[in-house]
């Protein structure tokens, strides 16, 4: 040490001694590129989450930090913690681990093929490779939906040979391998044989770490001696993106999607940001229109879809239209006459804050070039913004304000739409892409990095710390008061996650002002108004605290001599 003062130089030793002084918090001592950092930071939130670094208690020696993990009953495995737990005897011996005992037997679809299924991957000719696929369910149901499909598994399939599909699905395997070298070949292997997509999942860590398991190199064993790898969610992306070489893109909570064709990649990407939007209705007639209405349709919806006039080939009827009015502006015309022109605007800029969503998003990794676009998105970029430079600074200056909490906490107080609480605003996801587009994406930080927690119906936006939550209501339409399954938190400023489940709580929370989470056309917005307007009029809202859990809210109606009638309110 340097006094700057004296220029007197100190120096010691702790070489020799019991209890030297010890470093927490390695990832702050070093820059995002060192080839170590996630796995650093990974430690860290791990001891966070513990709470292991507490500023009330002295762990900044040796000894005083073995009394910590002394206490909480935690070691360490390398970089990795777990539980000091004895489940097996005090001396060196090889565990033999049996990865095929991890296999599950299911009666539907898994996760992750489920999602690639619903989010519309496959088509006619699509074909399917289940890499490691266990006792070969998604592989049977797949092909019993009309697909050609086939699995290789090192332990029930051994004998299948392992062949190249449209989409290859590696489930749950690196979680089961061990070895590092083998894992990361596993994954390699898989994406060799991947034409189209390749769908990886593993089961990643939340806050459920406590559950009768010890360490065993960089993973952990079960109680079936099935060795288990459990990932943080942004861990496993990295891990995927570093093996691969690739950009992986999340659909759930430990499922990554990774595309063979980086365009195919983008134009997914932009999917996934398009808004619902209807043709305008007619508001007139005019015997023009009515003559070539058939010709005039497809017109429409492609404006409906697209914010834009069609380019040259993108009409499946333009010839046809053409001879008739020699241009699509002209044929527009016609369309202009029988409906609102304030409408059509209206689609364009929804169109335009739709690409600008999905370019800001795409700053968090590496925006594409213009030439991985897809041809759609690159006529759309041209159409509505004049110049991909343009769509990009507008983009940018999109992304920079979503970082500032009180331009997010005004908007969310001047929303309409969603029921505001004292730091957050409540909505439907149904209403999410009605919201204003700095909101949306907003919410897309968390979507587009880690996922939204399956089947999610209500979002909770925060302006007081940047997190988004979101929540499951089994049951929301059929339930007056649904009760809450699961919740997932994501904080945006380090993308930790936390995940709660309600399923098998005896006083779970349950939801109350369902009107005020969804818009005026949602098609149980009115009964959902009369029931608040009701509960209000009794007064059994007045204590919110004491209504807001299930326990709470049938006591209080027996109290009232009431109960629900599905959504009639009667005596009891």
């Amino acid at each position: 040490m340097v006094n700057l003062d004296t220029e007197k130089v100190s120096y010691w030793n702790y070489k020799n001694q019991k209890n030297p002084p010890i470093l927490h918090r390695k990832e702050s001592f070093i820059t995002l590129d060192y080839p170590q950092y996630e796995t650093f930071s990974h430690l860290t939130n791990m001891e966070e989450e513990l709470d292991l670094l507490s500023l009330n208690v002295p762990i900044g020696t040796k000894e005083q930090w073995e009394k910590r993990l002394n206490r909480k009953r935690i070691i360490f495995e390398g970089h990795y913690l777990a539980c000091d737990c004895p489940l097996f005897p005090q001396k060196t011996f090889t565990i033999q681990i049996e990865r095929h005992k991890a296999a599950i037997v299911r009666n539907a679809f898994s996760r992750p093929v489920r999602l690639a299924l619903d989010l519309l991957l496959f088509d006619e000719e699509t074909t399917f490779f289940d890499y490691g696929c266990g006792y070969g369910g998604d592989v049977e149901r797949i092909a019993a939906a009309g697909y050609k499909s086939q699995g290789w598994d090192p332990y029930y399939c051994p004998d299948n040979h392992k062949r190249i599909a449209d989409i290859v699905n590696l489930g749950y395997v690196i979680n089961v391998v061990e070895d590092i070298n083998e894992r990361r070949e596993a994954l390699l292997n898989a994406w060799q044989l991947t034409n189209k997509v390749l769908i990886v999942s593993a089961q990643v860590l939340i806050d459920d770490r406590d559950r009768g398991v010890i360490a065993y190199g960089d993973g952990i064993i079960t109680s079936r001696n099935t060795f288990q790898k459990y990932y943080e969610q942004e861990e496993l992306k990295f891990y995927i993106d570093q093996v691969l070489e690739v950009d992986s893109i999340p659909i759930g909570l430990g499922i990554y999607l990774v595309f063979r064709d980086e365009m195919e990649a983008q134009k997914f990407r932009a999917s996934r940001f398009h808004s619902r939007a209807k043709t305008p209705r007619l508001i007139t007639k005019v015997r023009r229109f009515e003559d070539y209405e058939h010709l005039l349709q497809p017109l429409m919806e492609f404006y409906t879809e697209r914010g834009r006039l069609p380019a040259k080939g993108e009409l499946r009827n333009e010839v046809q239209l053409k001879e008739e009015f020699r241009s699509f502006r002209q044929a527009f015309k016609v369309v202009l006459q029988v409906t609102y022109e304030d409408d059509w605007d209206m689609i364009t800029e929804k169109r335009r804050q739709d690409l600008l969503l999905y370019l800001a998003l795409s700053q968090f990794d590496r925006r594409p070039k213009m030439r991985e676009l897809s041809p759609e998105v690159k006529q759309d970029i041209k159409s509505l913004f004049g110049s991909y430079n343009s769509a990009c600074v507008m983009a940018d200056a999109m992304l920079y304000q979503v970082g500032n909490l009180e331009i997010i906490a005004q908007l969310c107080q001047k929303q309409t739409l969603g029921r505001k609480l004292k730091n957050s605003l409540l909505i439907h996801i149904s209403v999410l892409e009605k919201l204003e587009p700095l909101l949306r994406l907003y919410e897309g930080c968390a979507s587009r990095t880690v996922g939204r927690l399956e089947e999610a119906n209500v979002i909770q936006f925060s302006w007081r710390i940047p997190k988004i939550t979101y929540l499951y209501y089994p049951d929301f339409d059929d339930n007056p008061h649904p009760i809450l399954h699961s919740r997932m938190q994501i904080q945006l400023n380090n993308l930790r996650v936390n995940h709660s489940d309600y399923e098998e709580e005896e006083n779970p929370p349950i939801l109350h002002y369902k009107d005020s989470l969804v818009s005026p056309d949602y098609p149980l917005y009115e009964t959902f108004k009369e029931l608040t307007e009701k509960e209000q009029e009794l007064g059994l809202l007045d204590d919110y605290h004491q209504v807001n859990r299930l326990q709470g809210w049938l006591k209080f109606l027996q109290e009232n001599n009431l109960k629900l009638d599905g959504y009639d309110l009667i005596e009891d």
